[in-house]
């Protein structure tokens, strides 16, 4: 497995609602800080309890002192499922649904359809658990092609609501770019775009791999590509990539599994720095001191501007 006066007083009031709204959609810290979750993983017994003590953060080679380090219950998760996809993968939702149910109480989950480069919101971000499994529904196959998931996902990131800062999104998709094309190279022109979009509003992209529609998703060449930026997309912004080979995975539950251990042991990280008059993202490795304890974090923080 491989395994975010009267009328002028009214005015202003609106102006200060949107810009806080705005800082707060974008999962922008406090100036001069960063803020970003930290997925602890153990692959023999799970992970044990991490204190900061027991956690290095390095921005390139220098070290950085971590601010906070702490364990958020709440969690906003949205599962956005490519329309494109094979059709039999709704087979597969018994255990997408034992997914939703299993989730704790503080998991807000949404659940969404990606195509023609959005993505239809089938259910708004709702802690009613089994409401939010009723929004899974066979994908449209055939109808759907000619659409890009990162579009979509992307497209999501830009609506999605004031929420805690704890934020993951499940795709499942082929990852086949079908309104780029391959004319563009290996990785997919939004790729970055989205990556940069998902760190800035501290989002973790798990991906999981499921077969697209139609013939042209049988190319090894377009699904090897695909993979490939599945799996980038999720490395960089804190997540993990699920898939085993080219065909369709023999079952999800495994892959579901292993992502709810992963969220369960997630931890909220800051540290500082500057991000300059402009902001600017900066690379971070965090490490455990642990023995057999590894992290998942995003590749590059967003620091916002000084004086924000």
């Amino acid at each position: 497995m491989k395994t975010k006066n009267k009328i002028g007083n009214s005015m202003l009031i609106v102006a200060a609602g949107l810009l806080l709204t705005s800082s707060l959609a974008f999962g922008q810290s406090k100036p001069g800080t960063a803020t970003f979750t930290v997925t602890a993983v153990d692959k023999k017994e799970g992970a044990p309890p991490i204190a900061r003590d027991d956690v290095q953060a390095f921005q390139g080679k220098e070290r950085k002192q971590l601010g906070d380090w702490n364990q958020d219950s709440h969690l906003f998760l949205a599962i956005l499922i490519d329309d494109a996809i094979d059709t039999g993968a709704a087979s597969q939702w018994e255990y997408l649904k034992e997914f939703i149910l299993s989730q704790p109480v503080g998991t807000s989950i949404a659940v969404g359809y990606m195509r023609n480069n959005g993505t239809t919101v089938a259910q708004d971000f709702t802690s009613n658990h089994e409401l939010a499994a009723k929004a899974l529904r066979i994908p449209l196959g055939n109808g759907a092609l000619g659409s890009s998931p990162y579009l979509a996902a992307m497209d999501m990131l830009k609506r999605w609501p004031q929420t805690g800062p704890r934020r993951s999104i499940l795709i499942i998709s082929s990852g086949i770019d079908y309104f780029r094309g391959p004319g563009f190279g290996p990785f997919s022109p939004d790729l970055d775009p989205l990556i940069q979009r998902a760190q800035r509003q501290n989002t973790n992209i798990w991906t999981m791999y499921y077969p697209s529609s139609g013939h042209r998703g049988r190319s090894f060449f377009l699904v090897n590509n695909a993979q490939n930026n599945l799996d980038k997309l999720a490395q960089d912004t804190g997540g993990e990539a699920f898939y085993l080979g080219t065909g369709a995975p023999v079952s999800l539950k495994p892959y579901l599994e292993e992502l709810t251990q992963h969220l369960n042991n997630q931890y909220l990280a800051t540290i500082a720095g500057s991000g300059g008059a402009k902001g600017k993202f900066a690379s971070v490795k965090v490490k455990a001191t642990a023995p057999g304890v590894e992290f998942l974090a995003p590749s590059s923080v967003y620091l916002p501007p000084s004086g924000q």
